[in-house]
């Protein structure tokens, strides 16, 4: 599974050929730095990575006056592996959410989104059942922190069933 810089510079590559700078550029419009924290050197780092395991392949073209720059397209084996993670991203849950929010920003490039999302809206109501048996079985065996923990895990889970069945309803349209 590929890193989340990892899975975003490929996702936002999929949609079409960039250079660095437009990448970065890309991500300040999206204003991904307010929930998930990538740097302008994490981007060169992560492409110089993904060129390397080929994924990616840069193409340097030549603007007038301009200096060369990289244009950097995805190959068919980045393609798969994007793939790859977008799936696993969304059949998987994490409390870190920021795996399957920068999955959710590229969902159209799967073939089956709402399939996904339905099997993601059912384990994550499996989860909302273990919590909620967790919290009858314990209630008042444990300290306050301890309860108001979990507490806390269950509203990110509900909040996540949330954003899927919204996800779900926007890809049906």
């Amino acid at each position: 599974m590929l890193s989340k810089s990892a899975t975003m510079l490929l996702g936002l590559i999929n949609q079409r050929p960039l250079n660095p700078y437009e990448i970065t550029k890309q991500l300040q419009i999206m204003n991904v730095h307010r929930w998930y924290n990538i740097a302008n050197s994490t981007v060169y780092a992560t492409l110089k990575v993904l060129e390397k395991k080929e994924y990616i392949c840069g193409n340097i073209e030549k603007g007038g006056n301009m200096p060369d720059k990289t244009v950097y397209s995805l190959t068919d084996k980045g393609k798969q592996e994007f793939l790859k993670t977008l799936r696993q991203s969304i059949l998987s849950f994490d409390y870190d959410t920021n795996i399957f929010s920068i999955a959710a920003f590229f969902i159209d490039a799967l073939d089956d989104p709402q399939s996904l999302l339905s099997q993601r809206l059912m384990l994550l109501n499996n989860y909302l059942k273990g919590i909620d048996l967790q919290i009858a079985t314990i209630k008042g065996d444990i300290p306050s922190i301890a309860e108001a923990n979990i507490e806390r895990a269950k509203f990110i889970v509900e909040a996540e069933i949330a954003g899927t069945e919204s996800l779900i309803r926007a890809v049906s349209q």
